[in-house]
Order: C-alpha cells, then structure tokens, then sequence
C-alpha cells in the first residue's frame, strides 16, 4: 500500500496512519492492495492451513480438522455432523448390531432362551457410568488446560510485542534502522516460536513448512541441519486412509514416525528460538536502548513464562492417562455392551436391536469423545485451532507495528479528545485554558450529575428519598 503523492513527496519522514490507507478495487489486471496475509495467500505464496471443509461434499474432508472457529452453522446441534464423532462410529455400531440381532434371532427362532437377570444391567451401568465420568472428565481437563496455556502464550507474547516496540528505543542515523529491523526481528521470532511449538506439538520436525520455514531458515538451529535427513511426509493410500476415517486402531500410523526415521538430532526449535529471543534481548540492555530496568525484567519475565508455556503443553501432551486407565475403561464399556442383548430381549424382543444400537451410540460415543480431545493439539476436528491461534499473535503483532509508538501529546492534545463527556463536548484543548481548581469542581460535578441519574433511574418505592426527608425536617424547623 502507497501513501498519497503529497504526503509521499512533500514530507517523507511522515507516517501513514490508518485513517489515511486508501483501498482501491483491483480491476482486471489491476491488483488491489495487499494485507500480510494476503501476501502469502495470494502474492505467489502458499500458506501451510487447515483444509477447508465446511463447503465441501467429500465427507472424508468434512470431518477434518480443526474446526473453524469463525464459520457459523445455523442447524441445531443434534443434527450437525461437522464435529461428530459418527465416523469412528459406524464399526462398533455394526458390530453391535450383528451382535445383538444374532441374540434376538436366536432367542426369538428356538428354544434357547439368552437371557439374564436385568439387575446385572443396573450394576454394570453403575460401574460403566463411573468409569465414562472419569475418562471424560480427565480429557476435558487436559483440553481445557491445552487451551489455558496456549491464552498464556497469546497474553506474554502480546506483552513482550509491546514491550519491544514501545519501550525499546531507536537511535539515530544507521544505527537507528538497525534498531528498527532488530525490533521487528525479534517480534517475528514471537510468531516463529508460536508457530514452531504448534508443529513440534503435532509431531511435525523439520522447518520445512510454509507458515515457518521463511521465519527461522537463516537461524542455525538442528532443526535446520536435519531437515535434508528428515523423511518427507507420505500420503495414505485409498484403504488406510479409509481405516483411519472410521478409526481403526490398525489402521493409524505412529505420528512419532518421521522424528524416529530421522538420522540427525533434531533438537528443540522453539527453545532455540528462545536462546535467540534471550540474546537479543541482551543486546538491547547491552547497547542501551532498553535502560529502564522495570522493562528489561519484564522482557527477561516474559521469555521465561514462553518457556513455562513450552514446557506445560508438551507436559499436557505426553502425559496422557494411564494406559492401564484406558484398556479397563474400553473393556468395561464393552462388556457392558456386549451384555444389553441378554438383559433387554425378554421385556423388548425385536426392538432389542435398536435400542442396543442407541444404548451404545450413548456409551461409545461418549467415550470415543473423550479419546478425540484427549490430545487436545491434533488435527480432528474438535482439538485446538492452532493456526487460528498463530495468526491471531501474527496479526496483533503487525497491529502493533504498523505505526511508531504512540506520543501522549499527539493523542491528547486535540480537541477531538473530551475528557469531561458527557458532562461537556469541549475538547482538551479548552479545558487546558482553565485552571486545576475548575478542572476538579467539573470532576465532582460528573459525579453528582452520575448520581442524580441513577436515582432517577431508580426511585424509591414506599419511603422518601434522603434528601426529602432531610428537606422535610428542615421545613418543620422553620
């Protein structure tokens, strides 16, 4: 985007502000103005994102993920599909209903009567019922923290953005666009370590991703110097892939797969990003151009809490609950499902098949939602948006770079500024050709004023107001 030719020629030390950016249709072969994110998704550039998949009809794409978060649906949850566990639903759903049909036709076409006492429905559905609490319970809690520390990131590295940009100083001559470069250097390296911990998370080495490989090439990290010996990620083929849409445990791949076939280190990236955010931190302390020492211990703070968020999302994804956990809670559940045909076929008969196939559409379901948010960093489509989450920091960050750090004097002095509204329209600089004492009656006047609206507002019911009855007594007096 270009500034207009006067202010380009006449002044060129001007900044242009926001309300001076003209956006102009592009017509033909005429390309319109560009934000960043459009640089890379239409300036000849591919972003690494998450599929599309709210518009499309290939239902083996409708049900990846994450979801995205600013589509809207207006059809009421029970009849959504987009975020359904149904996929990984449809085989233990057929194997319970061949299982309980060939109980009903048996118990119904001979002698053999396949039933038990429905008091053992009611203690497994006890035990049952404890066990699925437990297993979600535990899930939405790791989910629910994955999300907690990923709001961490967003609040520290917005903190340490602003403390770069605002409170850093630049100084003059060519030194001072080496300041100016370095800050914004270190800023991406905020986005860089985001976006290297959403992939390190995902099991994905390497930097050779669209969204990061421009951000930290030019470091020498072991990401770096491994990347020519990591294998390239292969695409499943037609039957695996089917597997692993209906959730076939066998059919899944080991995501550890690459980082294990590796023949380098691969190291840490975002760490390493850190030890680079570390020493230009140094630098700046060095040189002088961060001085105050309240701001040089908030900036060291906050790249200590990145790396306590580093640490607490990788801590959320390899503690996962106990396997022994996990096998007792699947075998319980399907035990219990296994023997709903034997205790619901003398009182239900034929409608013994549905209602088994909707019993474990409720148990099953809900235990293969604890599973799918229990990595909370994944690609299904209920686990964290972290793409979303790594543009939002990318776009806070161009927001607060896009214009010098703000002076007091340029946003206070002006008369668009009213600091007594609503109680007066007059602008600061009216106000400021009055004296300290006029400035603080019209502070107490705003509060007055305050108050007689809230009690006009809200009068009171069946007694008088303090001030009538304070008026009342004075007239008696008289």
């Amino acid at each position: 985007m270009a500034p207009s030719s006067s202010t380009s020629t006449k002044d060129t030390n001007k900044t242009l502000r926001p309300q001076e950016i003209e956006i102009h249709p592009s017509n033909g072969g005429d390309r319109a103005p560009m934000s960043p994110h459009s640089w890379q998704t239409g300036g000849g550039m591919h972003i690494h994102n998450r599929r599309k998949t709210n518009n499309s009809v290939d239902m083996e794409d409708y049900f990846v993920g994450p979801r995205d978060m600013s589509k809207h649906s207006k059809w009421p949850f029970f009849l959504r599909m987009h975020g359904s566990v149904l996929p990984k639903m449809i085989l233990p759903l057929l194997v319970v209903a061949c299982w309980s049909t060939l109980l009903t036709v048996i118990s119904e076409k001979t002698r053999v009567k396949l039933k038990v006492s429905s008091m053992l429905l009611t203690v497994l559905g006890f035990v049952v019922g404890l066990a699925i609490s437990f297993r979600t319970s535990s899930a939405y809690e790791r989910y629910t923290e994955g999300r907690k520390y990923w709001s961490q990131l967003m609040l520290v590295g917005q903190n340490l953005s602003r403390t770069i940009w605002i409170h850093a100083s630049e100084r003059e001559g060519e030194e001072g666009t080496d300041d100016l470069l370095a800050k914004v250097t270190a800023m991406n390296l905020i986005v860089a370590f985001a976006t290297a911990l959403k992939h390190k998370l995902r099991f994905e080495p390497g930097i050779d991703y669209a969204d990061m490989k421009d951000l930290v090439e030019y470091l020498d990290t072991f990401a770096r110097a491994a990347e020519a010996e990591i294998p390239k990620p292969q695409e499943s083929g037609k039957v695996k892939a089917f597997g692993e849409f209906l959730g076939v445990s066998f059919a899944e791949s080991n995501p550890r797969k690459r980082i294990k076939r590796s023949k380098k280190p691969l190291g840490n990236l975002p760490l390493e990003i850190l030890n680079h955010l570390s020493s230009y931190v140094h630098s700046i302390i060095d040189n002088g151009t961060l001085s105050i020492g309240l701001y040089q211990n908030q900036a060291i703070t906050s790249i200590v809490q990145l790396n306590e968020v580093m640490v607490g999302v990788e801590r959320v994804l390899q503690t996962p609950l106990p396997i022994a956990y996990s096998i007792a809670i699947s075998q319980i559940t399907w035990v219990y499902v296994m023997m709903l045909p034997f205790q619901l076929w003398e009182s239900l008969r034929w409608v013994t098949i549905p209602g088994c196939i909707f019993a474990a559409y409720i148990i099953i379901g809900i235990a293969a939602i604890g599973r799918e948010i229990e990595n909370p960093f994944g690609m299904d489509v209920n686990d964290l948006p972290l793409e979303a989450y790594c543009d939002e920091l990318a776009n806070d960050i161009n927001i607060i770079t896009s214009q010098p750090p703000p002076r007091p004097s340029d946003f206070m002095r002006t008369n668009a500024n009213m600091p007594m509204w609503p109680l007066s329209q007059s602008g600061y600089i009216s106000w400021s050709g009055r004296s300290k004492e006029e400035i603080r009656d019209a502070l107490m006047t705003k509060t007055r004023a305050e108050m007689t609206v809230r009690r006009s507002m809200n009068p009171e019911r069946g007694t008088k107001s303090t001030d009538e009855k304070h008026t009342h007594g004075l007239d008696q007096g008289h």
